[in-house]
């Protein structure tokens, strides 16, 4: 049985950072993509970053350069380094693992931005 288990989320302010992680049992982790996902309130789920088995990463466009996606292989363990956050960083971040055409969330952890 798959299991993502997040932490790290809270109440920051406009240009705090967070250190999100997520960590994974129940899947070969060192041969998974890697990702992290977002839902901000009343809206669709997104993509926000990725990170391959060969540590190739991707980026959307609204998180570039501020945000970083990890991995720790031996400890089966991703993590995602916010900085910079603004309000409409505001979402729940759920972390994803995909292997073999398959695909596992976890619950999610919300991150909230606000003065």
């Amino acid at each position: 049985q798959v299991q993502l288990v997040e932490s790290g989320g809270g109440l920051v302010q406009p240009g705090g950072f967070l250190r999100l992680s997520c960590a994974a049992s129940g899947i070969a982790f060192r041969i998974s993509t890697m990702g992290w996902y977002r839902q901000p309130p009343g809206k669709e789920r997104e993509s926000v970053a990725t990170i391959t088995r060969d540590g190739s990463t991707n980026y959307a466009d609204s998180v570039k350069d501020r945000f970083t996606i990890s991995r720790d292989n031996a400890k089966s363990t991703v993590f995602l380094q916010m900085n910079s956050l603004k309000p409409e960083d505001t979402a729940v971040y759920y972390c994803k693992a995909a292997l073999l055409g398959r695909e596992y969330y976890g619950q999610g952890t919300l991150v909230t931005v606000s003065s």
